[in-house]
């Protein structure tokens, strides 16, 4: 087991689905039985979770006792509500499993869902784990990217986020042509891990790609250019024109579901919620969120805390599942 990779996975917030999509992922037979993996969270907070889904007659699930965990006793035991005590406690996993990642070689981190109004009410003044990861790797240049396996087809789909938590209104003051050429690196970088040529695509910005500029200048001010000069400095890439954001993503649907449809290995959406509504619409609970620019392999179901749901034993896992083997597939990559 030592010698096999390690997966270190933090719980996130204890009042969310984090602990519950974990012990249900982890009894799945899609996970790899070698896997050698950490849990970083409260053990009795685990134990009491196990012990309340069992109580609701759910059989498919492990016990924590069988369980590696890293036990911090941070959060107060038997949470039932989340808190800024909650909101504290996740922040602390993830700092602690980072730590842990990057002192071992050949792991990798898999990160449960987390409440990022608890962290800063907590006073942790960050916009997600993406950005605290940033930091303690040393990182500037990182990217949220979002990969599901079809398991229709076993078509890899890719979406990488231009910029991420932020307005509406500030997209277009973030972007530039060294943000456009920065994150098609890491698009091209990532899928390559899984093709040796990888067709790329990228969505403007504006409805019809700006329609030449009747609809938004942003394409032909410096967009089209950023695209251009990334070519000559990757001839080999093949990468599309600025595509219609209303149909940059219709070829995915198709190859998700269809063998032998053509569609781009990776597509680079300019906002959040331009890439993740096609990608949670066609590959509903198989996505998962990867950082990529990091050192270290990271990934984290595409979904957040639950709360709403939390405690009724009605939480799915297949995500949970997905990154894990995600996490476990980027390592011998």
């Amino acid at each position: 087991m030592e010698d096999n990779p390690k997966i270190v996975i933090t719980v996130g917030d204890e009042a969310g689905v984090g602990p519950e999509i974990i012990l249900k992922a982890l009894a799945s037979e899609e996970i790899p039985k070698k896997i050698n993996i950490l849990i970083v969270g409260n053990k009795k907070n685990l134990i009491s979770k196990y012990l309340f889904l069992k109580s609701l007659g759910i059989e498919k699930i492990v016990d924590p006792n069988q369980l590696n965990i890293d036990d911090l006793k941070i959060s107060n035991y038997n949470v039932k509500e989340p808190s800024n005590d909650t909101g504290n406690a996740s922040f602390l996993y993830l700092k602690h499993a980072i730590e842990i990642v990057r002192n071992s070689p050949n792991s990798a981190l898999v990160t449960s869902p987390i409440c990022k109004k608890l962290w800063n009410s907590a006073g942790h003044n960050y916009s997600g784990q993406t950005e605290l990861l940033s930091e303690i790797c040393k990182s500037p240049n990182v990217g949220m990217l979002f990969t599901a396996k079809s398991p229709f087809t076993g078509w890899r789909f890719n979406t990488l986020l231009a910029t991420t938590h932020i307005p509406l209104k500030e997209v277009p003051y973030k972007l530039d042509k060294n943000l456009i050429n920065s994150k098609l690196d890491l698009l091209y970088k990532f899928c390559n891990k899984f093709k040796a040529k990888p067709f790329l695509q990228i969505a403007g910005l504006n409805p019809h790609a700006g329609e030449e500029g009747i609809l938004g200048t942003e394409e032909i001010d410096f967009m089209n250019q950023a695209i251009q000069d990334w070519k000559i400095k990757n001839p080999l890439v093949n990468l599309s024109q600025l595509i219609s954001p209303d149909s940059c993503w219709i070829s995915s649907a198709k190859a998700w579901r269809e063998n032998k449809t053509k569609a781009p290995d990776g597509i680079l959406a300019i906002y959040h919620d331009q890439g993740l509504i096609p990608v949670k619409i066609i590959s509903l609970s198989y996505s998962v969120n990867t950082t990529v620019g990091l050192p270290i392999v990271r990934t984290s179901p595409d979904h957040g805390t639950g709360f709403d749901i939390a405690g009724k034993g009605i939480a799915q896992c297949q995500s949970m599942i997905e990154a894990i083997k995600t996490a476990n597939d980027l390592l011998n990559n």
